[in-house]
């Protein structure tokens, strides 16, 4: 009983200087606890930086998953894959559950970039803290909207981790599925786990945090400017605009098929069920209704914010304006039109496949409306090579070389020879992994002063884009002329013929690595010297 009461006497003592301790310093947990609580009120410069600190964590680690691939692919035969299936699991088949890892990180790479790294980066980071400023008004038009579309978005990026900590198959962890989730991968037979599950619950509430952010910046940019003046908006306020257009009438659809696929998971519905009557091409046709205008979703506001780099760097308006938002809007509409394009193998009819080869080369004609039109503005101006100007311009040049490999491959005939060849994997990524980052690193250094609101040491950008610019090409250019000898894609292994290339797009990766030590390093020399800078330091 006396050792009872010592420790009752001990927790009344400890309960006591709680309580004093808690008097003392109870404002400053109220307003902490009124800052937690109130995060639905934040400015929207606040919640922008906030989404562009979330892109670049989310980016970091997509970028080391790809770095991890491109070490496995250095040389032939399963190497890295192996050992780290040796660390994991200890005793089993190591080489299936080497293959199994290399799909999982594969998954997880190609969402991690695309719906935590530049969807929320060039759309929600860079519009939220720019629009309002551009449209002259005080605030977003639903400023907590966008504190909940974040946390929602953080909530998927959970989502996601949990389906790497978890079993996808009876032996083994993740999702396997690539990052397009295509059944029967993607159901029970395949992925008896809830890895699937995980990755399924994080795209719908990435896809509700869009919807969310889409939904606000419609309503800022229609409801806040008037009729009138609505052609005279920047730009990149009309590239926001058009891609949140995009966004609502795509993501729903992305919606309704993960949800089928869920339903045929948990419910024992058969969707995509080829046994009991279902087809799995249906899949492709409501994933790809998303899939290929999310291209165009991604790319559209780095549009606009090369149209505002090239006329500030220039000093001339840019050539065309209203033609530019033209092409912006008739991209958009024909990016709709064209989804099947990625499914020339899967049986379309001859009157269909013409069709969407007509649609998608038709693309190229307001694309090329947009480049000439920049070219056109560069043309006799004073061109002044400040850093934001040169990731322009390398934006451009990449933009274009994916460009015309993707009009190649619109041809049904052509991408049926290179459908799932590393072929495809170059043009993607010269259209998303290079173009894309390239605007996202353009508007980086245009708008630093409004992320960090200080300045930066201009050799370092410079020397971050001469290594981007040769590690990103290193990597994918020889990946056209893999994809053309005839490599598939989404292996770990591949034979002796095709080691010469992949080395050296293997090294381009290490190049790349290297650029995005570059990128910190250059923020810390910002933060830890106190680069100031002025309020409009391009003026």
């Amino acid at each position: 009983m006396s050792a009872f009461y010592h420790i009752e006497q001990r927790l009344l003592i400890i309960s006591a200087k709680m309580f004093i301790a808690y008097t003392k310093t109870k404002s400053k947990i109220e307003q902490a606890a009124a800052s937690a609580l109130s995060y639905t009120n934040w400015d929207h410069a606040i919640i922008g930086r906030a989404y562009i600190l979330f892109s670049v964590a989310s980016g970091v680690i997509g970028i080391l998953m790809s770095t991890l691939m491109r070490l496995e692919l250095h040389k032939p035969q399963i190497q890295v894959f192996n050992k780290i299936s040796k660390l994991i699991y200890k005793s089993g088949d190591f080489g299936d559950q080497a293959k199994h890892l290399y799909n999982v990180t594969l998954t997880a790479h190609g969402l991690i970039m695309i719906f935590y790294m530049l969807m929320p980066m060039l759309i929600n980071g860079f519009g939220n803290l720019n629009i309002p400023e551009q449209l002259g008004v005080r605030s977003m038009a639903f400023p907590k909207m966008g504190a909940t579309s974040l946390a929602l978005l953080i909530l998927s990026l959970i989502h996601t981790v949990l389906s790497l900590l978890t079993k996808g198959t009876p032996t083994e962890h993740g999702a396997a599925t690539g990052w397009t989730l295509y059944p029967p991968l993607s159901n029970r037979t395949y992925h008896a786990g809830k890895s699937v599950n995980y990755i399924i619950n994080a795209i719908c509430l990435a896809c509700v945090s869009s919807l969310l952010n889409a939904a606000n910046f419609i309503s800022t940019i229609i409801s806040q400017t008037q009729p009138r003046k609505l052609t005279r908006i920047p730009l990149f306020a009309w590239s926001v605009l058009i891609s949140s257009v995009l966004l609502v009438l795509t993501l729903p659809v992305l919606i309704s098929a993960i949800t089928m696929l869920y339903t045929d998971r948990i419910l024992n519905t058969v969707f995509y069920e080829p046994k009991a009557g279902g087809d799995p091409a249906l899949f492709q046709h409501l994933f790809w209704f998303f899939g290929h205008p999310e291209v165009y979703i991604l790319i559209m506001p780095a549009f606009g914010i090369i149209s505002e780099i090239v006329s500030k760097f220039t000093k001339k308006p840019v050539f065309g304006r209203t033609g530019m938002v033209f092409a912006m809007g008739a991209i958009g509409l024909i990016g709709l039109m064209v989804w099947a394009h990625h499914m020339y193998t899967v049986g379309l009819s001859y009157g269909a496949q013409k069709y969407f080869v007509t649609a998608t080369m038709a693309v190229a004609i307001p694309t090329g409306i947009k480049v000439f039109s920049w070219l056109s503005t560069l043309w006799r101006g004073k061109v002044s090579l400040q850093p934001p100007m040169l990731w322009a311009l390398g934006f451009i040049a990449l933009f274009v070389t994916g460009g015309i490999t993707g009009v190649q491959l619109a041809n049904a005939s052509l991408s049926n020879v290179l459908h799932d060849t590393y072929y495809v994997v170059a043009h993607f990524h010269y259209m998303l992994s290079i173009a894309a980052v390239f605007g996202v690193l353009a508007a980086w250094y245009y708008w630093f002063h409004k992320i960090f609101k200080k300045g930066f040491k201009a050799s370092l950008c410079t020397a971050h884009l001469v290594v981007t610019f040769i590690g990103a090409n290193a990597t994918f250019l020889p990946q056209y002329f893999l994809g053309l000898a005839g490599m598939p894609r989404r292996c770990v292994d591949y034979p002796e013929g095709f080691a010469g290339w992949n080395k050296v797009s293997s090294c381009g990766a290490y190049l790349s690595a290297i650029s995005v030590v570059i990128f910190f390093y250059t923020i810390l020399d910002s933060i830890i010297n106190n680069r100031r800078s002025p309020k409009a330091p391009w003026n």
